[in-house]
């Protein structure tokens, strides 16, 4: 339960400055295993709704302060950083993309979005956000996206 309690902390910390409306849901911020895994699907709507509102809440509210002040969540967050470069050519991303990097790793694109770069630039930091879930940011414009490892 703890983990659980951790993992969804983590999840609503990188939905800080998103609005209600903008806010994809716990479904979607997981993936289908890690959602099963966690036993959310046992839920009701009702009840997976009254977790997204929290969530929500959390994310505006406590989850700033605790990644500022708890020891544990800084020393976790700097233990998850890759720093490589994507592949060329580097367009940004369209809602399902796939970043294959120069270490070997591959990652694609979890959360819907589009971002078009013509660029050179294909340095990109990969760590993981106040919930646990991998993001990428490319380094020379500062936008993110949410990611999974494929391999």
């Amino acid at each position: 339960m703890r983990r659980l309690v951790a993992l969804l902390a983590l999840c609503a910390a990188g939905l800080a400055a998103a609005e209600a409306e903008d806010f994809p849901g716990i479904r979607k911020l997981m993936s289908p295993d890690e959602f099963e895994a966690a036993g959310l699907n046992k839920l009701s709507e009702a009840e997976r709704r009254a977790l997204d509102a929290w969530l929500l809440r959390y994310t505006a509210g406590e989850a700033e302060t605790l990644r500022n002040t708890s020891d544990e969540v800084r020393e976790a967050k700097q233990e998850v950083r890759i720093e490589a470069r994507v592949r060329a050519p580097f367009e940004g991303w369209s809602g399902d993309t796939l970043f294959y990097l120069d270490n070997g790793q591959v990652w694609q694109q979890r959360l819907d979005g589009r971002f078009a770069y013509n660029g050179k630039e294909r340095e990109v930091v990969l760590d993981k956000n106040f919930f646990g879930f991998w993001r990428l940011t490319h380094v020379a414009t500062g936008r993110r996206v949410g990611v999974t490892r494929v391999r």
